[in-house]
């Protein structure tokens, strides 16, 4: 038995790209921390939001790496120089992944009250008309 892909599929020319794409968000881990939303904010844009209370703009990472959307947090550990009682509150490093479609672009990221806003904004291609032209063989 064959395992049918975008790949091998007869009408599906050059979506290998997709697929893999798509193989690589499954494997980019669903830890949920920290929460976050993604919210589309107009016919080509969007907002990812992500829970960081605790974490400065110093402690934050953002970067695109091969079309993925990678935000890493990495807080210092002051506990050398407190005794706690109770540490409720988790000083732990994350990483998040998101996949980028080709033409989404990221733009800016804003920290407000704990909540990190990454804005992306997707490029609208112009449509393409290409008249072929039949040589004789």
């Amino acid at each position: 038995m064959t395992k049918l892909t975008l790949g091998s599929h007869p009408y599906m020319l050059g979506f290998e790209q997709l697929e893999r794409m798509l193989e690589r968000s499954a494997k980019s881990g669903n830890e949920g921390y920290p929460p976050f939303n993604i919210e589309q904010t107009s016919q080509n844009s969007y907002r990812i939001t992500l829970a960081v209370a605790g974490f400065s703009e110093e402690n934050l990472a953002i970067t695109v790496e091969d079309r993925q959307l990678v935000i890493r947090g990495r807080q210092s550990d002051e506990a050398e120089d407190r005794l706690y009682l109770h540490r409720g509150i988790a000083a732990r490093q994350f990483q998040r992944s998101f996949v980028l479609a080709d033409g989404v672009e990221v733009g800016e990221a804003i920290m407000e009250n704990g909540l990190l806003h990454v804005d992306l904004t997707r490029a609208q291609p112009e449509p393409v008309v290409q008249r072929i032209k039949i040589n004789k063989g």
